[in-house]
């Protein structure tokens, strides 16, 4: 008997110029299931799934929709065919009420649709964001939000488009322990209302909580596809990278010398009275939910939102920042969590990217030493292994682990005494994660003070020598990591500490 799929992509080839991103894939997705797609970063989901939405046209190939032929037009069409997808890459227009973002183009109209209906998009819009227990209410301005909370506002458009395949790409990237328990309920009850979900996520936990089957991409192909239930950890890694990745979390304990970096007393917006100190070598991760003031506090660290009081000191003498070029110029840099606001110009290429805050180093005069920043450029990008065809291509054209991939590589070119690591791998797959993890090691071995936030708790405990617990704003606990080896400290007990337990 043939299987009941409401989806089938059969033998989908696309090519951008020289470069083929998908080879002969297919897809088959059953009513009613959530279904992982997984693969590095590169690999061809996002390529495949921006076909199915419209947004590309496939060169070869198929697609079967609810039993039909399918072939969308645009993400419009796709939703009035019953297709909606969540983007990793968050896009909100500031200036949006959350009622205007949740019913863009299918707004609500009156006097035959020639009047906006504000009153009654502004109902349906509260009522929405009601069933989601979400803290803001229709007339808020995007801008208000935080990125969590726009991932959220995402999450509320999709399913309010009544879809019966929702795509979600890496859709808890931004999102804490409990705002995810809560998307997974919410998945839980689509999938009882027989919704089938697309699941791209590289959070290897998620997919074995939440997803019924998987298929794997690699560089453009189809792997394989396996249920959950029939499926290792191990075997997974190993169909999405073609060799074994024995070790996510490579932590190598460095030798720890003296106090490189210390704050006293820090406050400022959602954070209060922060005191805590890294010494060279040492990888300080700090851990905590979505809001609880630790992106606050390194924000205002780096220069980014002001101080309302507290003293920072680097190597023992105390220093003012009061701007980002501050604090380059003493030596502390930052890879950002919101890579595309703050990290990147995607506009320019990679290589303008990664030796933009290094090019006074590079400077004899008003001249540039070209070659060199050529040179030193594409040597990082081998580093981080970007996948590109050239350094010269912009950001824009790179997916979005390879993005961060650039963030990280333009600050390490300018080996600081201070790196801030606000969710270092967000995004990025499991190999390259390996990769970062690695390299923060090799960093911390050279005497570099690093300063990690994540929200994944196996990543923070698993490459930190010690951990500090926030909760709303406030420091509720410190872990080293002799306590994690041995067993003393387990994730339940830093969650306990997140929510508040002592």
């Amino acid at each position: 008997m043939a299987e009941n799929y409401i989806l089938e992509c059969s033998g989908i080839s696309k090519a951008f110029g020289g470069t083929q991103a998908l080879k002969d894939v297919q897809l088959h997705i059953r009513p009613g299931e959530v279904h992982a797609l997984l693969g590095e970063n590169g690999a061809g989901k996002s390529t495949l799934m921006k076909i199915i939405i419209g947004l590309y046209k496939q060169d070869e190939g198929s697609i079967t929709w609810d039993g039909k032929p399918y072939q969308a037009r645009g993400p419009v069409d796709a939703i009035n065919q019953g297709i909606s997808m969540i983007h990793q890459e968050l896009n909100p227009e500031p200036h949006l009420s959350i009622a205007d973002a949740i019913f863009l183009k299918r707004e609500s109209t009156s006097f035959g649709g020639l009047l906006l209906n504000k009153r009654e998009q502004n109902r349906r819009a509260d009522e929405i964001l009601k069933k989601f227990d979400f803290p803001f209410g229709a007339k808020t301005l995007m801008k208000e939000l935080t990125l969590a909370q726009v991932q959220m506002i995402e999450i509320i458009k999709a399913v309010s488009c009544n879809a019966k395949l929702i795509i979600m790409d890496e859709p808890t990237s931004s999102l804490d322990s409990e705002e995810t328990e809560h998307l997974f309920r919410t998945i839980r009850d689509l999938k009882s209302k027989g919704v089938s979900i697309i699941y791209i996520s590289h959070r290897m936990e998620e997919i074995f909580e939440i997803c019924d089957r998987v298929s794997v991409f690699r560089d453009g192909t189809y792997v394989n596809s396996r249920d959950m239930d029939g499926v290792t950890r191990d075997e997974l890694i190993s169909m999405m990278v073609g060799r074994n990745v024995k070790n996510i979390f490579p932590k190598v304990d460095c030798e720890i010398g003296e106090t490189v970096f210390k704050v006293e007393g820090l406050t400022g917006k959602g954070f209060e009275n922060i005191s805590f100190e890294v010494r060279a070598g040492e990888i300080l991760g700090l851990s905590g939910l979505v809001g609880s003031g630790r992106s606050e506090t390194v924000r205002a660290i780096f220069g980014l939102d002001p101080l309302e009081s507290g003293k920072i000191y680097l190597d023992g003498e105390e220093i003012k920042i009061k701007h980002p070029k501050d604090a380059i110029k003493r030596g502390i840099c930052m890879v950002n969590e919101d890579r595309k606001g703050y990290g990147l110009c995607l506009q320019r290429s990679i290589r303008e990217n990664i030796s933009l805050p290094n090019l006074p180093k590079r400077q004899k005069g008003l001249i540039l030493n070209q070659k060199r920043e050529r040179e030193e450029c594409q040597e990082f990008a081998e580093l981080l292994t970007v996948k590109c065809a050239s350094i010269e291509h912009t950001g824009l054209s790179l997916s979005g682990g390879n993005q961060q991939k650039v963030v990280l590589a333009k600050w390490m070119m300018a080996n600081p005494k201070v790196l801030i690591l606000d969710e270092p791998t967000r995004g990025v797959d499991v190999g390259a994660k390996s990769d970062i993890h690695t390299l923060m090691c090799k960093f911390a071995a050279r005497g570099m003070a690093v300063i990690m936030i994540s929200s994944e708790l196996p990543e923070v405990m698993g490459m930190s020598d010690r951990i500090l617990i926030y909760h709303e704003g406030k420091l509720n606990g410190e872990i080293d990591r002799s306590e994690i080896v041995s067993g003393n400290v387990t994730q339940k007990h830093v969650l306990e500490k997140e929510f508040g337990g002592k």
